[in-house]
């Protein structure tokens, strides 16, 4: 808005409040010491109020004890004007119903779009004059609004922080704990539960569960910084926090913090109902899997949420170990000035034999039948788990598995699972016995319709992957037990060499198995004379296998008649590679283990010796 025909000027603020209407898409409402309103996405402005500050000359308001010179230093630089709008509020309920705070300590309500405004000039334990941070209506009752107010120009950290449920005639301080020095600049209030609310100030981010009579900071990977701006993104259960270094972050689904309650904590266990999983195939990043791809550090992307259903527990106490169990009454011990017996040392063995208790998520489907089981964290508190919507990868199991992987391929995973309701259980499994923590809770999972070409049969395109993942299982396995075979025919043929009483003709034997390993590991994995030489050579098994899986794991579409082929390929000769391999495992090299035994050979991998 620009000045009117009279010229009176507008004084405006650093952080002039702007909002957009949540009643009408092309309304706006802008602030400067007048309340203004457009109706046509600001192409053209009107009025909808007088000034409405107190109207103060502040050259005649004291500064450091006394009212200052005119020509005192830097005294009207890096200021804004004083006497102008700083917080500003439409009601979610009424479109009539609007509130504007002022940098002076006012705040005006009007009913009726602004055809009249009711002035509040006093605010219970708030300084008079006290700058208006923030003004928030409620999305619940039309006559409920939260105001903020920041003295600290007066060097006054107090957080001010109070409610009206009456449209300003009284007000009530909802405070309760905040710091002394936490001074309040933002606050919401949860669309679905009145009693949740949010707060930005001086040093963090706060939530109440019971409308501002205790506040909680939320901690979490969040830093001690000036929370300046908060916003609800509604259909996600989102929380948005701005901060004073112009960052943002987001609590992604904080929906748990509704049904959290003393209750809840005083429970052994208690697992939250996950909000509806999206199901889509995710793209990999600028490029690549992981990081910022290949835009160098100078490129700044945020993280993006965990894919998958995101689900939230709580867990009263830490599942212990015998030595953690030891080391927690050790300590009581200390602190309590106290010993405790010095343990046993069948104590002490049977700690460093214990396998560690294993809190995990149980994903069943609509038939009850288990779908996924998911490792979780199992220290005290609360906790966020993303299962990834697929079944569990069929390739080996990795005691260290390693860190990012290959960047420019998808990591092993098994198929996606198809839309529709699941069910999660929260399980403990300690002592060889798994017992039930909570739950079950239901999970749905809704596909996003995002295919280009979706499978016209998603019965039949699970069938083709479930067929891929289980080739592609016993064709890893088969090539690392070949190559385990090849490893112990180096050390059956050392052996031979230096056992006095072996039969040299042995060794031929030897060298004819080794060859058909060599033959069945060509077949496998390709022919790597002439891979390495960079030397065209034909398919191998596994080159057909993964070809055919990973053209389906990542993709919601059909698989293509070349994957089929592929696969009907892999599958044919893969039937007497395995038969031949396995007669190798079964048959000739449990006979060369024994007669290395009768030779009174060296040990070798995997073979115990005869004793008496």
């Amino acid at each position: 808005p620009r000045e009117d025909a009279s010229g009176t000027p507008l004084k405006w603020n650093w952080d002039t409040p702007l909002l957009l209407s949540a009643h009408a898409r092309t309304r706006l409402y802008v602030a400067a010491n007048r309340l203004f309103r457009s109706d046509d996405r600001g192409d053209s402005w009107r009025a909808i109020s007088g000034d409405l500050t107190r109207g103060i000359d502040r050259d005649a308001l004291e500064v450091m004890g006394r009212v200052q010179d005119v020509d005192a230093v830097a005294k009207d630089s890096s200021t804004s004007f004083y006497g102008n709008c700083t917080a500003l509020a439409e009601s979610p309920l009424d479109e009539n119903l609007l509130w504007v705070g002022t940098d002076d300590g006012l705040v005006h309500v009007t009913e009726d779009g602004g055809a009249n405004w009711t002035r509040i000039d006093t605010f219970p334990g708030v300084p008079d004059r006290t700058y208006v941070s923030r003004l928030t209506a409620s999305f619940h009752r039309r006559d409920r609004v939260y105001a903020a107010f920041d003295n600290h120009k007066n060097g006054d950290f107090t957080p001010y922080l109070l409610v009206s449920e009456d449209r300003g005639r009284t007000w009530r301080s909802i405070r309760a704990d905040l710091g002394p020095r936490d001074i309040v600049y933002a606050i919401v209030e949860d669309d679905e539960d009145e009693d949740l609310l949010f707060c930005g100030t001086e040093f963090g981010v706060y939530a109440s569960l019971d409308r501002g009579r205790r506040w909680i900071e939320l901690t979490g990977n969040m830093p001690t910084i000036q929370v300046r701006d908060l916003e609800i993104q509604r259909r996600e259960d989102d929380l948005i926090v701005g901060t004073f270094g112009r960052g943002i972050y987001v609590l992604d689904d904080y929906s748990p913090l509704r049904t959290l309650s003393a209750e809840t904590c005083a429970a052994p266990a208690h697992l939250f109902t996950p909000r509806p999983a999206p199901l889509y195939v995710p793209g990999n990043r600028l490029g690549l899997n992981t990081g910022l791809g290949t835009q160098g550090s100078l490129y700044f992307a945020a993280p993006n949420p965990p894919f998958g259903a995101i689900v939230t527990y709580w867990l009263a106490e830490k599942p212990m170990t015998r030595r953690e169990k030891r080391e927690d009454a050790q300590r009581k011990a200390r602190e309590a000035g106290t010993t405790i017996p010095y343990p046993t040392y069948e104590e002490l063995r049977a700690e460093d034999e214990e396998v560690a208790p294993v809190v995990y998520l149980t994903v069943r489907d609509a038939h009850g039948a288990v779908v996924r089981r998911v490792e979780c964290p199992r220290a005290a508190g609360l906790h966020r788990v993303a299962w990834d919507l697929r079944w569990p990868k069929a390739t080996r199991t990795e005691l260290h598995p390693p860190g990012e992987g290959n960047p420019w391929s998808p990591p092993d995973a098994g198929p996606l699972v198809p839309p529709g309701e699941y069910q999660i259980t929260l399980d403990l499994l300690a002592n060889g016995e798994t017992r039930q923590l909570a739950g079950p809770v239901p999970c749905r999972v809704v596909p996003l319709g995002l295919q280009s070409l979706p499978a016209a049969d998603p019965a039949a395109l699970l069938a083709f992957q479930n067929e891929a993942v289980t080739l592609r299982r016993a064709v890893r396995a088969a090539i690392e037990s070949a190559d385990d075979l090849e490893t112990r025919l180096a050390h059956a043929r050392l052996a031979v060499r230096e056992a006095p009483r072996a039969d040299l003709a042995l060794l031929g034997r030897l060298g004819d198995m080794a060859r058909a390993v060599d033959e069945i590991l060509i077949a496998l994995r390709g022919d790597l004379t002439l891979i390495r030489r960079n030397r065209p050579s034909p398919p191998s098994i596994a080159s057909r296998v993964e070809a055919a899986a990973s053209s389906t794991m990542y993709s919601t579409a059909a698989p293509t008649a070349t994957a089929r082929e592929d696969l009907r390929i892999a599958a044919e000769a893969f039937t007497a590679v395995h038969a031949r391999l396995r007669a190798l495992l079964t048959e000739d090299w449990p006979a060369v283990e024994a007669a290395l035994e009768a030779a009174g050979a060296p040990t070798t991998p995997g073979r115990l010796p005869a004793w008496r």
